[in-house]
C-alpha cells in the first residue's frame, strides 16, 4: 500500500528551530517525529511511501534515503514552488489503488489498519481521521446583537470542536479535484468532493493524538512519548 507524508511545509509556528531542520526531523525521544510515524504505517501494511518535499528537501533526504533501514520504499516529490496542504498530491505518480495522506508532525496512538478498515467499509471517496477538542477561553466572551448592544456575556467558557487529525484514506478518484501544479488546501478539497456529490467520510479517534504546531505543543509531545512510548510503537 501507498502513503503520501506531506513534508515540505515550512513550520513557522516552531521557528526558529524549523529555519535549519524540516519539522518532520523534529526529534521525539531518539528519533524524527516522521520516523515514529513511518514505523506506525510499516505496521499497518504500507511499504510504499512518497514524501513530498520542500523545504530544506536535502535533509529529509540525507536522513531517510530510499527507506531501506526502515524496511520501506522511500521517494521523493519535489515542490518548485509551494502548493497548499492538498495539491503537492497530484504531482504524485502511481496513485491508483486506495492510498494514505499524512501530515510528517503527527504524533498519535491511532490504529491506522482500523482507520483503513473503516474506510473500506464506509465506501466514501475520502475518509478523514478525526479528533475531538475542548478548547476553554480564559477570559470573559461577550455576544452581540449585530450593532452596538451586547446580547449575552459567558464567562471563560468551553467550546466542543471536532478537529481533522492531519491523517486520510483517498480514493484514486480523488485525484480528479485537485488541479495539477495549481495551490489547494485540504479543506478547499474537502468542500469540492462534498459540492460534487462525494461520500466523505469521518472516523473518530478518542485516544492520544498531538499536533506538533507549536513550541508547548512539541514540549508536551516529548513528555508523552518518554511515558508512553510502549503505546505508540507496540513492537519496539
Amino acid at each position: 500500500m501507498k502513503a503520501v507524508v506531506l513534508a515540505g511545509g515550512r513550520g513557522t509556528r516552531l521557528a526558529p528551530y524549523t529555519y535549519v531542520l524540516p519539522k518532520p526531523l523534529m526529534p521525539i525521544g531518539e528519533m524524527p517525529i516522521l520516523e515514529v510515524l513511518l514505523r506506525q504505517m510499516k505496521r499497518a501494511g504500507v511499504d510504499d511511501v512518497i514524501l513530498t518535499v520542500g523545504h530544506l528537501a536535502a535533509l529529509l533526504r540525507a536522513y531517510f534515503g530510499d527507506g531501506k533501514n526502515l524496511d520501506l520504499c522511500i521517494s521523493y516529490s519535489y515542490e518548485d514552488k509551494p502548493l497548499g496542504t492538498a495539491g503537492p498530491i497530484a504531482l504524485v505518480p502511481g496513485l491508483n489503488e486506495t492510498f494514505l495522506v499524512t501530515n510528517g508532525d503527527v504524533l498519535t496512538t491511532l490504529d491506522l489498519n482500523e482507520l483503513l478498515a473503516f474506510h473500506k467499509r464506509s465506501g466514501g471517496i475520502a475518509t478523514i481521521a478525526a479528533h475531538r477538542r475542548q478548547v476553554r477561553i480564559d477570559l470573559g466572551v461577550i455576544q452581540w446583537d449585530g450593532d452596538s448592544r451586547i446580547s449575552g456575556y459567558i464567562e471563560k467558557p468551553t467550546y466542543d470542536y471536532t478537529v481533522s487529525m492531519g491523517i486520510y484514506v483517498f480514493e484514486p478518484a480523488v485525484l480528479d479535484f485537485i488541479p495539477r501544479g495549481e495551490r489547494l488546501d485540504f479543506p478547499d478539497l474537502i468542500l469540492k468532493l462534498i459540492a460534487a456529490g462525494q461520500k466523505v467520510c469521518g472516523y473518530t479517534f478518542d485516544g492520544y493524538w498531538m499536533d506538533l504546531g507549536r513550541p508547548d505543543d512539541y514540549a508536551q509531545a516529548n513528555q508523552d512519548f518518554a511515558a508512553m512510548q510502549a503505546q505508540f510503537l507496540p513492537e519496539d
